[in-house]
């Protein structure tokens, strides 16, 4: 909803506290914008009290001899001069009626419905003004803090400073909450007192800041006669306001402009600059053919990414600006939401307290807070006994892989050598995806991930995986199990994706059996090679991620763990869960251990931990494998760290997620989607849900130009069909390129797309409080470019 536009300058004005001035100055601000341009703009969004005091009416009053070019409006308008949360439900007393406080997301469509109307009536350049109410935590309509209401709108702002008495330390505060949500300050104003002097000390602050401010004589005291009083304040603003166009009102002036011309220079210099120094991972620049490939994001809110459109399309009076929905949820790291200011707080807390700290031997709370939670009450609750941090998901597997390997080797009789050691190999299953580092790439067969060092060590399972055809749900078993079966085993549809989860009551079936025989007679028969010995079993349990996005059939994964466990005990193999990406609610449940009803000896978590705001990986262990590493010798502990070990701002980020998110999985909006899937609520079946909507996704496996599709909490999966398929397919992109580009703007879709493809395969993936409205409307653009494939 970020808005910005070539033909028209606009800015939002902040006060630093109530009644310090800001409706008087943003007046001088309109007033001399008037004397400069064909047309001006003001809007105050929410007015509360008397007409005759209004602030809209205030600005008309004074705009002097160019009132044909002011254009003011008010959007809600309340009689109580109250704080707008508390004037909104005054009214609605008054009236003894009930009056609907516009939410947020209401507010804010139509501050920037008015903002986009003004654009596209303004002339080659205007100014614009959009004051705020009251202070900058001031409550609005809705009763959040304004400096939440408005940060979708991501408007630069003038913040207004406080020239009383304390004024130093509320405007600095003001300035510091604005910053803490990423707002762009161009300027402060206030008054000058010669008493408190507040100007005098706030300058120089601020120009370290490269912040402007600029200080201006204070308005006369008010005349209780109203004809006197409109003297003096007329007489105050020719004062401000010359006729020459010279003085401080018009510097600021300048100075704005020349920020918004910046600001556009800067963002349409972006492309050329990203394409002559970076080099992005995961994209072969061969293919890109110019600077209208470079997506350049200017910001982010919500499930929402801004993006700057100018260097693809000419953009009279539109914005340049497009909401784009992050259809990856940022390559599944997105939790909360963009710029979600409770965990931005968070970071700041923890980087005021501690910056970064060394923990080997040391502990802070926030590192021990997380520690306890995650292995007492979270996902490593009734098996792990110890947390190790790293610093992403990837070397987080590495930890997990040696703490494995070591406690393989030391229960063997007699221990492994080193030589020995060094030749152990894993077991896995084909298109697993650990990581890039190539620790973790080894721990992989042979892909396209795989580099020059990568040295495959192991044996890998080709496994039988869930989808939905045409509304039913299948299991598709591999050729390699089909063969060893008397029977069919392929293509039996169930009835419910609860009915595929409900692990413990397949373990009884025939396909079990068939998996059982399959997979014992396979290990038989890789003991008895001589190399690689396999010292574990690594699995991405529930969905193989960037192998793509393959909903391994979970009784298959049970089985494993169930065999590999059986053996003699020096025999048996660590279990690591790689749960990197499905951990922590992404599939609807908080770690997959309960639904396969067994837990690892180790598993690894990231990505969400911190709600997408910053890396940070934790590798849970069992008191065996912690044990293993347990002796008198300073060789035989972990040797391994990172310089940002249990960084502090990243593990009191991780706390605020885990608060945050166990009210999100306890809210309304996780209660309606489960009830919506026929099967989530029965008592005898595993609660398998998804945020996507049940008929959406069985409609859309009808269509001719998919293969099936599947889904479970916040991720919906989409494979084309494709016969190459594979990750060099370009059919998905392709199939669904139409949903990138932004509908027509007065549209309530009018967002663009950004999504991921893995060759034949698109999925896109949602926050874990984003609103099912904007889940409906991105289904809506799905079925859109499908259907019209179809037809």
């Amino acid at each position: 909803m970020s808005l910005l536009f070539k033909n028209l300058r606009v800015h939002q004005v902040f006060g630093a506290n109530t009644d310090v001035g800001k409706t008087l100055l943003t007046s001088a601000l309109v007033r001399a914008s008037a004397t400069k341009h064909e047309r001006v703009f003001y809007l105050k969004p929410v007015s509360t009290g008397p007409m005759q005091d209004a602030d809209d009416e205030h600005v008309k009053r004074y705009i002097g001899a160019n009132k044909d070019r002011l254009h003011a409006a008010c959007l809600y308008r309340f009689s109580e001069p109250l704080s707008p949360h508390l004037a909104v439900q005054l009214e609605a007393d008054k009236e003894q009626t009930e009056i609907p406080v516009p939410s947020d997301e209401t507010f804010g469509s139509a501050v920037a419905s008015h903002i986009r109307q003004n654009a596209s009536g303004a002339p080659s350049y205007s100014h614009m003004y959009v004051e705020t109410a009251g202070g900058i935590h001031s409550p609005s309509l809705s009763g959040t803090t304004q400096a939440d209401a408005y940060r979708p709108l991501f408007l630069p702002t003038i913040l207004i400073g406080d020239s009383r008495l304390g004024g130093i330390s509320s405007t600095i505060s003001a300035y510091e909450s604005l910053m803490l949500r990423g707002y762009i300050v161009d300027c402060i104003l206030l008054f000058k007192d010669e008493y408190y002097r507040n100007g005098e000390y706030l300058a120089p602050y601020f120009a370290e800041k490269q912040i402007n401010v600029a200080t201006f004589d204070p308005p006369p005291p008010r005349h209780s006669d109203p004809s006197a009083n409109f003297d003096l304040t007329e007489r105050y603003y020719q004062s401000l306001v010359p006729p020459t166009q010279e003085g401080s009102i018009f510097n600021v002036l300048s100075h704005l402009d020349a920020c918004h011309s910046r600001r556009l220079e800067e963002l349409e210099s972006m492309p050329r600059r990203t394409l002559d120094t970076i080099w992005w991972p995961f994209v072969q620049h061969g293919h890109v053919k110019g600077e209208q490939d470079v997506n350049v994001i200017d910001s982010a809110f919500g499930d929402f990414f801004s993006v700057y459109n100018g260097h693809r399309s000419k953009r009279t009076k539109k914005s340049l600006l497009e909401p784009q929905f992050d259809g990856s949820a940022s390559w599944w790291t997105q939790a909360l939401g963009h710029a979600n200011p409770a965990l931005t707080t968070a970071a700041a807390r923890a980087a005021g307290r501690y910056g970064h700290v060394m923990f080997p031997q040391a502990t802070h709370l926030p590192a021990l807070n997380l520690a306890e939670r995650l292995v007492k009450d979270g996902p490593g609750k009734d098996w792990a006994s110890r947390a190790f941090f790293s610093d992403d998901g990837s070397t987080g597997m590495e930890i997990a892989l040696k703490m494995a390997l070591r406690a393989y080797a030391i229960k063997q009789s007699p221990p492994l050598d080193m030589a020995n050691r060094k030749e152990l190999g894993v077991l896995g299953l084909k298109g697993s995806y650990h990581g890039d580092t190539i620790g973790a790439m080894d721990a992989c067969e042979e892909g396209v991930y795989t580099c020059e060092w990568h040295n495959a060590k192991g044996y890998w399972f080709d496994p039988p995986y869930v989808g939905i055809r045409k509304g039913k749900v299948h299991i598709t078993v591999p050729e390699s199990i089909a063969l060893q079966s008397e029977g069919s085993v392929n293509g039996d549809a169930l009835q419910s994706l609860s009915q595929v989860y409900d692990v413990k009551q397949r373990l009884d079936t025939p396909l079990a059996s068939v998996y059982r025989t399959f997979v014992s007679q396979t290990l038989d028969r890789l003991q008895k090679k001589e190399s690689p010995a396999l010292a574990a079993l690594v699995l991405e349990p529930i969905v193989l991620g960037a192998g793509g996005m393959i909903f391994v059939d979970p009784l298959f994964q049970r089985i494993l763990v169930d065999l590999v466990r059986e053996a003699e005990p020096s025999k048996t193999l660590p279990v690591i869960f790689d749960e990197v990406f499905v951990g922590l609610y992404r599939l609807g449940m908080e770690t997959s251990g309960p639904l396969l009803g067994v837990h690892p000896d180790i598993s690894v978590h990231a990505k969400i931990l911190t709600g997408g705001l910053l890396p940070l990986a934790v590798t849970l262990a069992s008191d065996e494998t912690f044990q293993a590493f347990l002796s008198e010798n300073k060789t035989d502990a972990l040797l391994h760290g990172h310089s940002y070990t249990a960084h502090p701002v990243g593990c009191e980020v991780a706390n605020e997620t885990l608060n945050m998110l166990q009210k999100v999985v306890c809210g309304d909006e996780w209660k309606e989607a489960q009830e919506r899937w026929s099967g989530a609520g029965d008592t005898d079946s595993p609660r398998v849900f998804s945020l996507w909507d049940q008929g959406f996704v069985e409609a859309i496996s009808h269509l001719a130009p998919v293969k099936e599709v599947m889904t479970l909490g916040t991720l919906l999966v989409i494979k084309t069909q494709d016969d190459s398929g594979g990750y060099r397919s370009n059919s998905a992109q392709a199939l669904l390129k139409p949903v990138v580009a932004a509908l027509n703007e007065e549209s309530p879709n009018a967002f663009g797309m950004h999504f991921r493809t893995l060759g034949n395969v698109a999925y896109f993936m949602t926050s874990l409080n984003s609103p099912s409205k904007t889940i409906r409307a991105v289904e809506d653009r799905i079925w859109s470019a499908l259907s019209n494939a179809h037809s």
